[in-house]
């Protein structure tokens, strides 16, 4: 688990940086061609990347209490997603929106409940 966690996270790191340097592959922008694809996107992809690594983190710690684990996976994700999303401001090619943020932390949210509710 531990490995998918690492690769989902590159994966996303390798997204934010070409999409800061506007040079998002083709078929990355067809998959949000859609009315609030973007907000579906954010959603998604960190609801996926808490869920994984909720998940990852409460296998690792497991003398740890579970919600304390969870919050804390959360709540860190959380300050990265804001850190990013307000760098938008200094990249010509991206757009700070605050709906993306809320989407990013509601993903957030219910992919760091769906583990820790699956994970007892």
């Amino acid at each position: 688990m531990k490995y998918l966690a690492i690769l989902f996270t590159l994966f996303i790191l390798a997204i934010i940086i070409l999409a800061d340097k506007n040079a998002l592959p083709p078929f990355i922008h067809a998959i949000y061609d859609f009315p609030n694809g973007d907000k579906a996107g954010h959603f998604i992809l960190f609801g996926l990347l808490n869920f994984i690594l909720t998940l990852t983190f409460l296998r690792a710690l497991p003398n740890r209490t579970r919600s304390r684990v969870a919050l804390s996976v959360g709540l860190i994700l959380a300050l990265a997603i804001t850190l990013e999303e307000f760098s938008q401001r200094y990249f010509s090619s991206r757009t700070f929106d605050l709906i993306d943020l809320t989407a990013s932390y509601i993903g957030v949210l219910v992919g760091g409940w769906i583990a820790f509710r699956i994970k007892k």
